[in-house]
């Protein structure tokens, strides 16, 4: 990420360390949205940055904010601060990711992912929220300059359908944590293997994940996807990359080290060069990357108690929560994850019962206390 990338997210800062939970949510969503014009290399302008602190003090809506960006771009002095550049392109998908990201809509269904596209894209790219009809290649840095294969256009429809109906049928509830994320990640690479778009698409799949992802409890609006979304983007070239005759096979396991970030609050080693496909080069000879390339081991340290291994999804998002806020009520906690307060006292009551998580003082004036 570049120096003036690391200012624009920084500047947001303040409202998430002392702002009202609303400016909090509201900040956070800015991040992620500047963060992601990073997958394609482009930079949001200063102008950005004031328009979205006016949103985030509450002094404008998204829908204003959005207005204020396309006319600035339609004056004289803003379109000469974007001559030669994509910053016009970075400022309005910034501030339709927000828009998108404010939302509590959600379909899993294609239709979904196009919609997000066309929203995302319209007056910028020509077939925006339209599925390309033509075959395509991309010369990938963290592949030498080689590309993946993406899927055939004429099988994308068909490919979107198959892949979300086997998703849609999946069910999270008796798989640990570290099976649900490694399923969830190989989901998130396929999609985006697919490339359903002419342009566009690893920011269209990181809003569609980061809406699913809420259906399932996790509020995944953080830092992690604000400050890396280059590796994100890299970590799904490298899970749909294959070339035996130099030792590199297809991995989620960067993918997998973005996600558990993310998702656990886990550390891992989130640089992009450690993908490269000739990382570790010695006397001109690359040391080949494959699906047992070992990456940083993840510290937990202060974070989910190392009993979490065996936790379902709803619990880790229950446990997230309750790490944050340890007075968090039952309603609070399901209207975070989006269940029922039925649900969640299921989920809490299980979580007792595995000794990770237990009531103190009682049920009207207590807190929860997660085990060391």
């Amino acid at each position: 990420m570049s120096d003036e990338q690391k200012y624009n997210i920084q500047g947001l800062d303040e409202y998430i360390r002392q702002g009202e939970p609303q400016q909090r949510e509201r900040s956070e969503a800015w991040k992620v949205a500047i963060g992601l014009q990073q997958v394609d290399r482009l930079q949001t302008s200063d102008y950005l940055l004031d328009t979205a602190k006016r949103h985030i003090e509450g002094d404008i809506s998204i829908g204003e904010a959005k207005q204020l960006i396309d006319s600035y771009y339609q004056s004289a002095s803003g379109r000469k601060d974007i001559e030669n550049d994509r910053t016009e392109e970075a400022d309005k998908v910034a501030a339709r990711i927000t828009e998108l990201i404010e939302e509590k809509t959600f379909s899993f269904t294609p239709a979904q992912l196009i919609s997000i596209h066309r929203r995302l894209f319209e007056g910028i790219y020509k077939l925006a929220g339209r599925i390309r009809d033509y075959n395509i290649t991309k010369n990938e840095w963290v592949l030498g300059g080689k590309t993946v294969y993406y899927a055939s256009y004429d099988t994308i429809s068909e490919t979107l359908d198959y892949d979300m109906g086997q998703e849609r049928q999946f069910d999270y509830s008796s798989m640990n944590i570290d099976e649900a994320i490694r399923h969830l990640t190989r989901f998130c690479a396929n999609l985006w293997q697919i490339h359903a778009f002419c342009e566009g698409n690893t920011r269209t799949t990181a809003v569609f994940m980061i809406k699913y992802l809420r259906t399932l409890g996790f509020k995944v609006v953080n830092d992690v996807f604000a400050e890396n979304s280059w590796y994100f983007r890299n970590a799904l070239v490298r899970a749909n990359y294959s070339d035996l005759t130099q030792g590199v096979t297809e991995t989620t396991i960067y993918l997998e080290s973005f996600f558990r970030s993310m998702l656990l609050g886990e550390e891992h080693d989130l640089r992009n060069r450690v993908m490269h496909v000739d990382w570790g080069k010695v006397d001109g000879e690359a040391t080949p990357q494959s699906a047992n390339h070992e990456v940083k081991s993840a510290k937990i340290g202060e974070e989910l108690s190392p009993k979490c291994k065996n936790c379902t999804l709803e619990e880790v998002a229950v446990l997230r929560i309750v790490q944050k806020n340890r007075y968090a009520t039952q309603k609070e906690i399901a209207a975070e994850i989006g269940k029922s307060e039925r649900t969640v006292k299921t989920i809490t009551v299980a979580l007792q019962d595995k000794q990770i998580l237990k009531r103190v003082n009682g049920k009207r004036n207590g807190y929860w206390e997660i085990a060391e």
